[in-house]
């Protein structure tokens, strides 16, 4: 894992790639499905993250890939306070928790393609029934 060194107001997508162990396509996956996930974009229209968005990526990625909830079952999780931990976790913190997830997924199971293709066909049929 990259120590970015310096504590920063904004992360790049591909940052946060690295942080959190996750693809950029599920990052810009859940934008869709999460509507707490909406990080800003600067003058080029490149995302731009902050300290709160990444504690929200990693609360998601928990809520999905460890406690085993649907998209819908996290959205309503979000929805009741589960959003974001009330604790301040500084940026040293969030790589050191997102480290630990990423050894974890690593000795349990790395996240197939399949699971990641089951979300991307989810937001799919939502949005087919959106388009009905």
């Amino acid at each position: 894992m990259k120590d970015f060194g310096l504590k920063k107001l904004y992360y790049s997508i591909s940052e946060v790639s690295k942080l959190t162990g996750l693809e950029q396509y599920i990052l810009r996956y859940w934008e869709t499905e999460f509507d707490q996930l909406k990080p800003a974009k600067n003058r080029a229209g490149n995302r731009i993250y902050t300290n709160k968005d990444i504690k929200l990526i990693i609360k998601i990625k928990e809520l999905l890939r460890e406690e085993k909830y649907t998209i819908e079952g996290a959205k309503k999780i979000l929805l009741e306070g589960g959003s974001i931990p009330t604790k301040v976790v500084s940026e040293p913190k969030i790589r050191e928790e997102a480290a630990i997830s990423k050894t974890k997924e690593h000795v349990t199971k790395e996240p197939s393609l399949k699971e990641d293709l089951e979300e991307i066909k989810g937001f799919l049929l939502s949005l087919q029934q959106q388009l009905k």
